[in-house]
C-alpha cells in the first residue's frame, strides 16, 4: 500500500528543525544542514562589513539599503529561505522588515557556498529568487575564493563578473564603492606559513 502524500513543509518545520541545524524549505522540500565552516562565517561577517558600513549606515558610502545576514525570508509558505546575506533598498522598503520570517523579497542576496550547500545555492535557491524576482545574485566560493554577480535580466541569470583575490571591483548593485575581494577571504595557508617560517628565530 503506497503511504500518503506527504503534506508539502512550511514555517512550522523550519521551527521545528533541531537546534544547531539550519532548515529552510524549496517547494515544499525540507532541507537541513549542519551549521558551516568557520571560515565561511568569516567571509559573512566580512561581507556584511564590507557592503553594510557603507550601503546600511552609509559610512564611506551612499547608504540607501538595509543590510541583513541570516535572514529567514518567505517568499511563499512552502518557499521559505536564509540566504548568508541579503539587502533592500530602503526606496521600496522604508521600514526596517523585522518580523520573522521577512515576507518582502529582497532586492539582493548573497550566498557563500560551501560542500553541503553548493549545488542548492547554484540551483536549485537560483532558481528559486529568479522566479521570485530577486534582481541582483552573488555567490562566493570559499574554496575557489571567487565572488560571481549576477543580474536577472530577460528572465534570466546574467553573469557580471568573476571576480578573485587580486581584483578590486565595483560590483552592482553595490558598484558606488570599490570592493576589495581578497580581503574577504582569510589569508592563504602557504603565506601564513611563510611569514610564521620568518618570525621563527
Amino acid at each position: 500500500m503506497a503511504d500518503p502524500l506527504r503534506r508539502p513543509a512550511g514555517w512550522a518545520e523550519i521551527l521545528a528543525a533541531p537546534e544547531g541545524v539550519e532548515a529552510e524549505v524549496i517547494a515544499g522540500e525540507l532541507w537541513t544542514h549542519p551549521r558551516p565552516r568557520p571560515v565561511h562565517g568569516r567571509v559573512q561577517h566580512l561581507l556584511g562589513g564590507a557592503v553594510g558600513f557603507p550601503f546600511d549606515l552609509g559610512i564611506g558610502g551612499p547608504g540607501g539599503w538595509w543590510i541583513v545576514s541570516e535572514p529567514d525570508i518567505s517568499f511563499a509558505p512552502h518557499d521559505i529561505v536564509n540566504p548568508d546575506v541579503a539587502g533592500w533598498r530602503r526606496e521600496r522598503v522604508p521600514v526596517f522588515p523585522e518580523e520573522r520570517p521577512v515576507a518582502v523579497r529582497p532586492d539582493w542576496v548573497c550566498e557563500i557556498l560551501s560542500p553541503s550547500t553548493a549545488r542548492r545555492d547554484r540551483h536549485d535557491k537560483s532558481n528559486l529568487y529568479l522566479r521570485h524576482s530577486v534582481p541582483w545574485y552573488w555567490l562566493i566560493d570559499t574554496d575557489a575564493r571567487l565572488l560571481q554577480a549576477f543580474e536577472a535580466l530577460a528572465g534570466r541569470w546574467v553573469l557580471l563578473g568573476t571576480w578573485g583575490d587580486t581584483d578590486l571591483a565595483r560590483v552592482p548593485p553595490f558598484d558606488a564603492v570599490e570592493l576589495v575581494v581578497g580581503n574577504l577571504f582569510p589569508p592563504q595557508r602557504a603565506a601564513v606559513s611563510s611569514e610564521s617560517d620568518q618570525e621563527t628565530p
